[in-house]
């Protein structure tokens, strides 16, 4: 899909527009020739349950599409280009991550702030203030996919797993 800057001329000089990520994501798959337009997820049961404990008792753990790696290091998807999944420590400083995201609107926007997308201090100033019991000593990164199948069946379950491992109580959701 070629990119001919109008919308984002648009945007500066709106400050109320917005990106159409929905309308985006269906022209990418109708330019990659695919028949029917890309279906969003949709559950009638929302599978969310109320947390058993008050926060400032409950573990929180941070599930992410950010593909977060570390500064300087070698990346899990240098050595295994096939993983979708991994886990990275949270007790390491922000400024030693960034982001290996390619989709994202770069006339938009900037992965430089990886605290608007990796709320890792945030959290850590919610422990000290005692509005949450702890953070999870690693946060899980899932890489993009666009086969819902795949997400529910093979890398939701692995998350899963890791969470319960770590004994997370509630998992904060982000996206770059």
């Amino acid at each position: 899909m070629a990119y001919d800057g109008a919308e984002s001329e648009t945007r500066a000089e709106d400050p109320m527009s917005h990106v159409r990520y929905i309308d985006k994501t269906r022209d990418y798959y109708r330019s990659e020739g695919y028949e029917r337009p890309y279906q969003w997820a949709r559950f009638e049961d929302v599978p969310f349950v109320r947390p058993a404990r008050p926060l400032a008792e409950c573990r929180v753990g941070v599930v992410t599409t950010s593909e977060m790696a570390l500064i300087g290091e070698a990346g899990i998807w240098d050595d295994n280009p096939r993983c979708d999944v991994y886990a990275l420590p949270t007790a390491t400083a922000v400024d030693r991550f960034y982001s290996k995201k390619e989709s994202y609107d770069r006339y938009a926007t900037t992965l430089d702030d990886v605290d608007s997308y990796l709320p890792l201090t945030g959290l850590a100033e919610a422990v000290a203030a005692g509005r949450i019991g702890s953070v999870a000593p690693r946060f899980q990164v899932l890489y993009s996919q666009y086969s819902q199948r795949k997400t529910m069946t093979v890398d939701a379950p692995e998350i899963l797993d890791q969470m319960r491992a770590d004994g997370v109580d509630v998992a904060v959701l982000t996206a770059v």
